[in-house]
């Protein structure tokens, strides 16, 4: 038969940190934040990156320095190419497109009139000739 003995950790027999008390813990956000501003070094962003210059050996960064470099010249220049081509569409449109627009509309204007006029004189025609009591005439042989 087997025999179990419970072993009792030393770690829990030891006493924890902070009060013992529940009337003294601080519950106040700004000691929360305080102690961790106080564990935080002063140092800026930019110091930490410039720091980062020991550790990237120079010709990974020289490399790298000529990567970016070549990528923002080719931004540059696609963003030039392409202002140029907007500005010559734009402008190509509003020489081009806008006067051919208002021609076609005219055009247009101009055509349902003779529309209208040829109604107008075929629904005169047939005021002043109405066929004879809706028989179709016949031609005379």
């Amino acid at each position: 038969m087997v025999k179990l003995e419970e072993v009792v950790d030393e770690e829990f027999l030891r006493e924890q940190e902070g009060p013992h008390d529940e009337d003294d813990w601080d519950t106040d956000s700004e000691s929360d934040t305080s102690s961790i501003a106080d564990l935080t070094p002063d140092e800026t962003l930019y110091e930490r990156i410039a720091a980062l210059q020991d550790i990237i050996p120079a010709p990974t960064r020289r490399a790298l320095a000529s990567k970016y470099n070549t990528a923002t010249s080719w931004v540059k220049s696609g963003l030039a190419l392409g202002g140029k081509t907007l500005w010559v569409v734009s402008t190509s449109a509003l020489l081009l497109g806008v006067p051919w627009a208002l021609a076609y509309s005219e055009e247009q204007m101009i055509v349902e009139q003779e529309k209208m006029e040829m109604a107008n004189q075929r629904a005169q025609n047939e005021f002043m000739a109405p066929s004879a009591g809706g028989q179709e005439a016949r031609p005379a042989l």
